[in-house]
Protein backbone atom coordinates (compact mmCIF):
# COMPACT_ATOMS: atom_id res chain seq x y z
CA UNK A 1 0.00 0.00 0.00
CA UNK A 2 1.24 3.47 -0.88
CA UNK A 3 1.19 6.13 1.83
CA UNK A 4 0.82 9.76 0.79
CA UNK A 5 1.26 12.77 3.03
CA UNK A 6 -1.23 14.92 1.18
CA UNK A 7 -2.07 15.28 -2.50
CA UNK A 8 1.41 16.60 -3.27
CA UNK A 9 2.52 12.97 -3.20
CA UNK A 10 0.20 11.90 -6.04
CA UNK A 11 2.54 10.45 -8.70
CA UNK A 12 2.94 12.20 -12.03
CA UNK A 13 0.63 10.68 -14.60
CA UNK A 14 -1.79 9.34 -12.02
CA UNK A 15 -4.93 8.04 -13.74
CA UNK A 16 -8.45 7.62 -12.47
CA UNK A 17 -9.25 6.10 -9.08
CA UNK A 18 -11.99 5.11 -6.67
CA UNK A 19 -11.93 7.21 -3.51
CA UNK A 20 -13.43 6.90 -0.06
CA UNK A 21 -13.07 9.84 2.27
CA UNK A 22 -13.57 10.44 5.99
CA UNK A 23 -11.73 10.61 9.30
CA UNK A 24 -12.03 6.83 9.85
CA UNK A 25 -10.70 7.08 13.41
CA UNK A 26 -10.74 3.59 14.90
CA UNK A 27 -11.48 1.93 11.54
CA UNK A 28 -14.42 0.23 13.27
CA UNK A 29 -16.75 -2.28 11.68
CA UNK A 30 -18.93 0.48 10.23
CA UNK A 31 -15.90 2.05 8.56
CA UNK A 32 -14.84 -1.36 7.34
CA UNK A 33 -18.14 -1.75 5.49
CA UNK A 34 -17.64 1.54 3.64
CA UNK A 35 -14.01 0.76 2.82
CA UNK A 36 -14.91 -2.71 1.58
CA UNK A 37 -17.42 -1.17 -0.86
CA UNK A 38 -14.71 1.13 -2.24
CA UNK A 39 -12.16 -1.67 -2.57
CA UNK A 40 -14.70 -3.91 -4.31
CA UNK A 41 -15.72 -1.22 -6.78
CA UNK A 42 -12.11 -0.39 -7.54
CA UNK A 43 -11.51 -4.06 -8.28
CA UNK A 44 -14.48 -4.23 -10.61
CA UNK A 45 -13.32 -1.12 -12.51
CA UNK A 46 -9.67 -2.13 -12.55
CA UNK A 47 -8.69 1.08 -10.77
CA UNK A 48 -6.69 1.80 -7.61
CA UNK A 49 -8.58 2.46 -4.38
CA UNK A 50 -7.62 5.58 -2.42
CA UNK A 51 -8.62 6.29 1.16
CA UNK A 52 -8.40 9.93 2.26
CA UNK A 53 -8.29 10.77 5.95
CA UNK A 54 -7.66 14.12 7.61
CA UNK A 55 -4.84 15.40 9.82
CA UNK A 56 -5.56 16.90 12.27
CA UNK A 57 -9.16 16.02 13.06
CA UNK A 58 -11.34 18.66 11.31
CA UNK A 59 -13.00 19.56 14.62
CA UNK A 60 -9.69 20.92 15.92
CA UNK A 61 -9.43 23.31 12.97
CA UNK A 62 -13.06 24.42 12.89
CA UNK A 63 -13.50 24.60 16.68
CA UNK A 64 -10.04 24.72 18.32
CA UNK A 65 -9.90 22.87 21.61
CA UNK A 66 -12.63 20.37 20.67
CA UNK A 67 -10.33 17.66 19.30
CA UNK A 68 -11.95 14.33 20.26
CA UNK A 69 -9.98 11.58 21.96
CA UNK A 70 -8.38 9.57 19.16
CA UNK A 71 -8.91 5.81 18.97
CA UNK A 72 -5.97 5.19 16.65
CA UNK A 73 -2.71 6.86 15.76
CA UNK A 74 -2.31 7.76 12.11
CA UNK A 75 0.20 4.93 11.72
CA UNK A 76 -2.22 2.43 13.24
CA UNK A 77 -5.04 3.69 11.02
CA UNK A 78 -2.87 3.08 7.94
CA UNK A 79 -2.08 -0.45 9.14
CA UNK A 80 -5.73 -1.31 9.60
CA UNK A 81 -6.69 0.16 6.24
CA UNK A 82 -3.96 -1.81 4.49
CA UNK A 83 -5.38 -5.03 5.94
CA UNK A 84 -8.66 -4.19 4.18
CA UNK A 85 -7.01 -4.11 0.76
CA UNK A 86 -6.78 -0.36 0.14
CA UNK A 87 -4.14 0.62 -2.44
CA UNK A 88 -3.37 4.15 -1.22
CA UNK A 89 -3.64 5.76 2.23
CA UNK A 90 -3.62 9.54 1.92
CA UNK A 91 -3.28 11.65 5.09
CA UNK A 92 -4.64 14.98 3.89
CA UNK A 93 -3.72 18.08 5.92
CA UNK A 94 -6.95 19.72 7.03
CA UNK A 95 -6.28 23.46 7.12
CA UNK A 96 -8.35 26.53 7.87
CA UNK A 97 -8.22 27.33 4.16
CA UNK A 98 -9.63 23.92 3.27
CA UNK A 99 -12.36 24.28 5.89
CA UNK A 100 -13.58 27.47 4.17
CA UNK A 101 -13.94 25.89 0.72
CA UNK A 102 -17.42 25.61 -0.76
CA UNK A 103 -18.56 22.05 -1.56
CA UNK A 104 -17.66 22.55 -5.24
CA UNK A 105 -14.24 23.98 -4.38
CA UNK A 106 -13.59 21.10 -1.99
CA UNK A 107 -14.43 18.55 -4.68
CA UNK A 108 -12.18 20.25 -7.23
CA UNK A 109 -9.22 20.60 -4.86
CA UNK A 110 -9.52 17.21 -3.17
CA UNK A 111 -10.95 14.82 -5.73
CA UNK A 112 -10.51 16.17 -9.24
CA UNK A 113 -7.32 18.20 -9.67
CA UNK A 114 -4.85 15.44 -8.80
CA UNK A 115 -6.84 12.25 -8.23
CA UNK A 116 -9.07 12.35 -11.33
CA UNK A 117 -11.69 10.48 -9.34
CA UNK A 118 -13.94 8.04 -11.15
CA UNK A 119 -16.11 7.09 -8.19
CA UNK A 120 -16.53 8.32 -4.61
CA UNK A 121 -17.94 6.10 -1.86
CA UNK A 122 -18.70 7.58 1.56
CA UNK A 123 -20.90 6.97 4.56
CA UNK A 124 -24.44 8.23 4.18
CA UNK A 125 -23.81 10.90 6.85
CA UNK A 126 -20.78 12.37 5.02
CA UNK A 127 -20.59 16.18 5.10
CA UNK A 128 -18.07 18.43 3.37
CA UNK A 129 -17.38 22.03 2.45
CA UNK A 130 -17.67 25.23 4.48
CA UNK A 131 -19.89 24.79 7.54
CA UNK A 132 -20.60 21.21 6.36
CA UNK A 133 -22.85 22.58 3.63
CA UNK A 134 -22.36 19.56 1.36
CA UNK A 135 -23.96 16.15 1.86
CA UNK A 136 -24.19 12.96 -0.18
CA UNK A 137 -26.91 14.40 -2.41
CA UNK A 138 -24.70 17.41 -3.18
CA UNK A 139 -21.77 15.09 -3.90
CA UNK A 140 -23.90 13.05 -6.33
CA UNK A 141 -24.97 16.24 -8.11
CA UNK A 142 -21.38 17.50 -8.34
CA UNK A 143 -20.42 14.11 -9.74
CA UNK A 144 -22.98 14.45 -12.52
CA UNK A 145 -21.57 17.87 -13.32
CA UNK A 146 -17.90 16.91 -13.27
CA UNK A 147 -17.94 13.33 -14.55
CA UNK A 148 -17.74 10.96 -11.61
CA UNK A 149 -20.19 8.82 -9.70
CA UNK A 150 -20.87 9.07 -5.98
CA UNK A 151 -22.92 7.15 -3.46
CA UNK A 152 -23.44 6.88 0.25
CA UNK A 153 -23.25 3.58 2.12
CA UNK A 154 -25.83 2.89 4.82
CA UNK A 155 -24.32 3.11 8.26
CA UNK A 156 -24.00 -0.15 10.14
CA UNK A 157 -26.24 -0.36 13.21
CA UNK A 158 -26.72 -2.97 15.93
CA UNK A 159 -28.93 -3.04 19.01
CA UNK A 160 -30.65 0.15 17.76
CA UNK A 161 -27.30 1.96 17.87
CA UNK A 162 -25.33 3.22 14.87
CA UNK A 163 -21.71 2.07 14.98
CA UNK A 164 -19.56 5.19 15.22
CA UNK A 165 -16.25 6.45 16.55
CA UNK A 166 -18.21 8.59 19.01
CA UNK A 167 -19.91 5.47 20.37
CA UNK A 168 -16.58 3.67 20.70
CA UNK A 169 -15.09 6.64 22.56
CA UNK A 170 -17.98 6.61 25.02
CA UNK A 171 -17.43 2.89 25.66
CA UNK A 172 -13.69 3.39 26.19
CA UNK A 173 -14.25 6.35 28.50
CA UNK A 174 -16.67 4.22 30.53
CA UNK A 175 -14.25 1.30 30.68
CA UNK A 176 -16.65 -0.98 28.77
CA UNK A 177 -14.01 -2.75 26.72
CA UNK A 178 -16.27 -5.60 25.65
CA UNK A 179 -18.64 -3.15 23.97
CA UNK A 180 -15.71 -1.28 22.40
CA UNK A 181 -14.30 -4.56 21.06
CA UNK A 182 -17.66 -5.50 19.57
CA UNK A 183 -17.85 -2.25 17.60
CA UNK A 184 -14.20 -2.14 16.58
CA UNK A 185 -13.96 -5.82 15.71
CA UNK A 186 -10.79 -6.05 17.85
CA UNK A 187 -9.67 -4.77 21.28
CA UNK A 188 -9.04 -1.06 21.70
CA UNK A 189 -5.29 -0.37 21.64
CA UNK A 190 -3.26 2.44 23.15
CA UNK A 191 0.15 3.06 21.54
CA UNK A 192 3.11 4.84 23.06
CA UNK A 193 6.64 4.63 24.41
CA UNK A 194 7.70 3.16 27.75
CA UNK A 195 9.19 5.72 30.12
CA UNK A 196 10.58 5.48 33.62
CA UNK A 197 8.07 5.84 36.43
CA UNK A 198 8.69 5.79 40.16
CA UNK A 199 9.63 2.05 39.94
CA UNK A 200 7.35 1.23 42.87
CA UNK A 201 5.92 -1.76 41.01
CA UNK A 202 9.35 -3.33 40.81
CA UNK A 203 9.69 -2.97 44.60
CA UNK A 204 6.33 -4.73 45.04
CA UNK A 205 7.29 -7.63 42.78
CA UNK A 206 5.24 -6.37 39.83
CA UNK A 207 7.48 -4.32 37.50
CA UNK A 208 5.31 -2.39 35.06
CA UNK A 209 5.81 -0.71 31.70
CA UNK A 210 4.74 2.93 32.16
CA UNK A 211 3.29 3.97 28.78
CA UNK A 212 3.46 7.56 27.55
CA UNK A 213 0.79 7.96 24.89
CA UNK A 214 -0.27 10.99 22.88
CA UNK A 215 -2.20 13.47 25.00
CA UNK A 216 -5.14 13.20 22.59
CA UNK A 217 -5.31 9.39 22.74
CA UNK A 218 -8.47 7.67 24.01
CA UNK A 219 -7.47 6.31 27.42
CA UNK A 220 -9.92 3.95 29.17
CA UNK A 221 -11.59 4.83 32.47
CA UNK A 222 -9.53 4.44 35.62
CA UNK A 223 -9.28 0.84 36.77
CA UNK A 224 -7.49 -2.45 36.27
CA UNK A 225 -7.80 -4.34 32.99
CA UNK A 226 -6.84 -7.65 31.45
CA UNK A 227 -5.22 -7.40 28.03
CA UNK A 228 -2.06 -7.95 26.07
CA UNK A 229 0.97 -6.03 24.90
CA UNK A 230 2.40 -5.94 21.36
CA UNK A 231 5.73 -4.56 20.19
CA UNK A 232 5.90 -1.64 17.76
CA UNK A 233 8.82 -0.45 15.68
CA UNK A 234 10.36 3.02 15.94
CA UNK A 235 7.65 4.44 13.66
CA UNK A 236 4.83 2.94 15.69
CA UNK A 237 4.09 0.11 13.26
CA UNK A 238 3.12 -3.28 14.66
CA UNK A 239 6.00 -5.73 14.53
CA UNK A 240 4.90 -8.88 12.72
CA UNK A 241 5.49 -11.26 15.62
CA UNK A 242 3.50 -12.89 18.42
CA UNK A 243 2.34 -10.48 21.16
CA UNK A 244 4.89 -9.69 23.84
CA UNK A 245 2.46 -11.22 26.31
CA UNK A 246 -0.67 -11.11 28.40
CA UNK A 247 -0.81 -8.15 30.76
CA UNK A 248 -2.58 -6.83 33.81
CA UNK A 249 -3.02 -3.11 33.13
CA UNK A 250 -3.56 -0.28 35.59
CA UNK A 251 -5.06 3.03 34.45
CA UNK A 252 -5.29 6.05 36.73
CA UNK A 253 -3.64 7.43 39.82
CA UNK A 254 -2.27 5.32 42.65
CA UNK A 255 -4.41 6.35 45.65
CA UNK A 256 -2.67 3.97 48.05
CA UNK A 257 0.53 5.98 47.65
CA UNK A 258 -1.21 9.35 47.06
CA UNK A 259 0.10 9.52 43.49
CA UNK A 260 -2.00 12.04 41.57
CA UNK A 261 -0.50 11.72 38.10
CA UNK A 262 -2.71 9.61 35.85
CA UNK A 263 -0.74 6.74 34.34
CA UNK A 264 -1.14 3.69 32.15
CA UNK A 265 1.02 0.83 33.45
CA UNK A 266 1.17 -2.74 32.20
CA UNK A 267 2.57 -5.74 34.07
CA UNK A 268 3.46 -8.28 31.37
CA UNK A 269 2.98 -11.78 32.75
CA UNK A 270 5.92 -14.18 32.55
CA UNK A 271 8.20 -11.55 31.02
CA UNK A 272 11.67 -10.69 32.24
CA UNK A 273 13.50 -7.88 30.55
CA UNK A 274 13.94 -4.15 30.15
CA UNK A 275 11.26 -2.32 28.17
CA UNK A 276 12.37 1.26 28.82
CA UNK A 277 12.31 3.26 25.60
CA UNK A 278 10.38 0.54 23.75
CA UNK A 279 7.38 1.36 21.57
CA UNK A 280 4.43 -0.74 22.68
CA UNK A 281 0.75 -1.15 21.98
CA UNK A 282 -1.48 -2.06 24.94
CA UNK A 283 -4.72 -3.86 24.06
CA UNK A 284 -7.56 -3.63 26.56
CA UNK A 285 -9.75 -6.73 26.64
CA UNK A 286 -11.79 -6.49 29.84
CA UNK A 287 -12.07 -4.29 32.92
CA UNK A 288 -11.50 -6.23 36.13
CA UNK A 289 -12.23 -3.57 38.73
CA UNK A 290 -12.11 0.11 39.54
CA UNK A 291 -9.20 2.00 41.10
CA UNK A 292 -9.17 1.66 44.89
CA UNK A 293 -7.18 2.77 47.92
CA UNK A 294 -5.77 0.00 50.15
CA UNK A 295 -4.73 0.06 53.78
CA UNK A 296 -1.04 -0.59 53.30
CA UNK A 297 1.31 -2.38 50.96
CA UNK A 298 0.35 -5.92 51.99
CA UNK A 299 -3.32 -5.39 51.10
CA UNK A 300 -2.35 -3.82 47.77
CA UNK A 301 0.00 -6.67 46.84
CA UNK A 302 -2.64 -9.25 47.76
CA UNK A 303 -5.09 -7.52 45.40
CA UNK A 304 -2.44 -7.38 42.66
CA UNK A 305 -1.95 -11.12 43.08
CA UNK A 306 -5.68 -11.61 42.52
CA UNK A 307 -5.65 -9.25 39.51
CA UNK A 308 -2.86 -11.23 37.87
CA UNK A 309 -4.57 -14.57 38.55
CA UNK A 310 -7.83 -13.25 37.11
CA UNK A 311 -6.00 -11.87 34.07
CA UNK A 312 -4.26 -15.17 33.44
CA UNK A 313 -7.56 -17.09 33.66
CA UNK A 314 -9.51 -14.67 31.49
CA UNK A 315 -6.87 -14.35 28.75
CA UNK A 316 -6.22 -18.11 28.63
Amino acid sequence: MQRWQGLKDVPTGWGRSVVTIGVFDGVHRGHQTIIAEAVAEAGELGLPSVLITFVPHPAEVVRPGTHPAMLTTLVRRAELVEQLGVDVFCALPFTLERSKMSPAEFVHATLLDRLHVSSVIVGENFRFGHKAAGNVEALVELGRRFGFTARGVHLLAEHDQTLSATHVRSCVQAGDMRAATEILGRPHRLDGVVERGDQRGRELGYPTANLRADDKAAVPADGVYAGRVVRLDEWGRTIDAPPLGTAAISVGTNPTFDVRQRRVEAFVLDFAGDLYGSNLGIEFVERLRGMERYDGVDALVAQMDRDVDQTRTLMA
